[in-house]
C-alpha cells in the first residue's frame, strides 16, 4: 500500500489570518526597508559617537542606541501595520491623522522650539514630530476619499480631501516646515493624479504652487537665505554644504575607511540631514551608489505593485505613499550633493532621527498594507 502525506495538501489549504498575511506580502519591499535599517545602524557607529561628543552626552554611543531603539520600533510598526487590510488601514491612518493633526494645533501654542522651528513636542525627555505621522495618514485618507467618487459621483469628495491637505500644509507652514510642505504637496498630488485629476485641478495647483512659492519666498527670510546662497554661494554663508561636496570629494570610489571621516566632526548635522556625506566619504562612491540603487529598487518595486491593484483607492494612496518615501529620499541626496537648495530633510531609515523613523515605518507599513493581497483584489466599496 502506498502511502501519501497530507502535509502540502494541509499547507495549501492553511488559511488562516497569518499565513494568507506572509502569502500575499512583498517580501522584496521588506527586504529593502530592512536592508536601509541595517545600513543606517552601520552609519550610526560612524557618525553617532561624534555627533554625542559635540552634544555633549557622557555616553557616546548615545546616537547608536538611540537609534537602535527607533529601528527596532519602526520595524515593528511597519510589519504591524503591514498586516492590516485595506479598510482597517484606513481607518487606522484616520485616527492616526486626526490624533495627529490635534498635536500640531497644540505645538502652535505650546510647542517646543528649536532652530527657530516650533515643530516638536516633548515627551517624556523626548521630543516628537507629529507631521512625520500625518503625511502618510493623510495621504491614505486622501486615497479613499478620492475612490468614493466613482461610488457617489455628486459628492464633495474632492473638496473635502483638498481641505484636509490645505489645513495640515498650513500648520507646516506655520511652524514653518517648508521642505515637509513640498513633500506633502508632491505625495498629495501624485495620490489626486492616480486616482484622476482633472484638468482644473491641475491647473489650480499649478497656478497656487507658482504663487504659494513666491509668498514664501517675500515672507520668509530663511528661505529667501537658501535660495539665495543656492543661486548665489557667495552671498550666504554655505559652510554645511561646502563640508559635504568636500567630503563626497574626498571619499573617491572606494572611501577613506570606517571611522577614518572628517565630516562627522564638523557639521553639527552630520547623523541626520549630511548622513549620505558621512557614508560616502568614509565608503566611497561604490558604497554610495549601492545605497542610491536600493532606494531606487524599492520605489520602483513599489510603484509597479502599486499600478497592479484594482481597487482605486488603494492604488491612488499607495503610489502617493511611495513618493513620500522616495521624494524624500532623492530630496536629502540632491541636498548632499548640492543639486538643490538645503532643505533639512532626513534620509528615510538610514538618518538618526526617532520621528522620521516612526513615520517611515508608518508609511511603508501602510503602503505594504494597501498592495498586498494581489490573488484577492476588490471592487466596489471601501469597507
Amino acid at each position: 500500500m502506498t502511502y501519501v502525506s497530507s502535509a502540502p495538501l494541509l499547507a495549501r489549504s492553511d488559511t488562516s489570518w497569518l499565513t494568507e498575511w506572509r502569502r500575499t506580502l512583498d517580501w522584496g519591499l521588506v527586504g529593502g526597508a530592512l536592508f536601509l535599517m541595517a545600513i543606517g545602524m552601520l552609519l550610526s557607529l560612524a557618525a553617532g559617537p561624534s555627533a554625542a561628543a559635540r552634544i555633549g552626552y557622557d555616553n557616546e554611543y548615545y546616537f547608536v542606541f538611540r537609534q537602535a531603539i527607533f529601528v527596532a520600533a519602526s520595524g515593528v510598526i511597519m510589519i504591524g501595520v503591514s498586516m492590516l487590510d485595506r479598510s482597517w488601514a484606513r481607518r487606522f491612518a484616520t485616527l492616526v491623522f486626526i490624533g495627529g493633526l490635534a498635536m500640531m494645533f497644540y505645538i502652535l501654542l505650546w510647542g517646543h522650539e528649536a532652530k527657530g522651528a516650533q515643530r516638536w513636542v516633548q515627551v517624556a525627555g523626548f521630543t516628537a514630530q507629529p507631521s512625520e505621522v500625518v503625511k502618510p495618514a493623510l495621504i491614505v485618507l486622501s486615497g479613499w476619499l478620492l475612490a468614493q467618487r466613482e461610488l457617489y459621483p455628486t459628492g464633495p469628495w474632492a473638496i473635502i480631501a483638498f481641505l484636509f491637505y490645505a489645513v495640515t500644509l498650513g500648520l507646516l507652514l506655520l511652524q514653518p516646515d517648508v521642505g515637509q510642505s513640498v513633500l506633502l504637496t508632491a505625495a498629495f498630488v501624485v495620490t489626486f493624479f492616480v486616482s484622476g485629476l482633472p484638468w482644473r485641478w491641475a491647473a489650480g495647483f499649478g497656478v497656487g504652487g507658482i504663487s504659494l512659492s513666491a509668498l514664501l519666498y517675500a515672507l520668509l527670510p530663511h528661505v529667501r537665505v537658501r535660495i539665495n546662497s543656492f543661486i548665489d554661494p557667495s552671498s550666504a554663508d554655505t559652510y554645511q554644504i561646502d563640508k559635504a561636496a568636500e567630503a563626497i570629494g574626498r571619499g573617491g570610489l572606494f572611501g577613506v575607511g570606517p571611522g577614518e571621516g572628517q565630516v562627522k566632526l564638523h557639521l553639527p548635522d552630520a547623523h541626520t540631514d549630511f548622513i549620505f556625506a558621512v557614508m560616502a566619504e568614509e565608503y566611497g562612491l561604490i558604497a554610495a551608489l549601492v545605497l542610491m540603487s536600493i532606494f531606487v529598487l524599492v520605489i520602483i518595486r513599489g510603484f509597479r505593485a502599486s499600478a497592479r491593484v484594482d481597487d482605486g483607492y488603494a492604488r491612488a494612496a499607495s503610489a502617493g505613499l511611495f513618493t513620500l518615501f522616495g521624494l524624500q529620499a532623492a530630496i536629502n541626496i540632491a541636498v548632499n550633493l548640492a543639486l538643490i537648495p538645503p532643505k533639512g530633510m532626513t534620509l528615510p531609515f538610514v538618518s538618526s532621527g526617532g520621528s522620521s523613523m516612526i513615520g517611515t515605518g508608518l508609511t511603508l507599513g501602510l503602503a505594504l498594507a494597501l498592495v498586498r493581497g494581489q490573488g484577492t483584489r476588490t471592487r466596489g466599496r471601501y469597507g
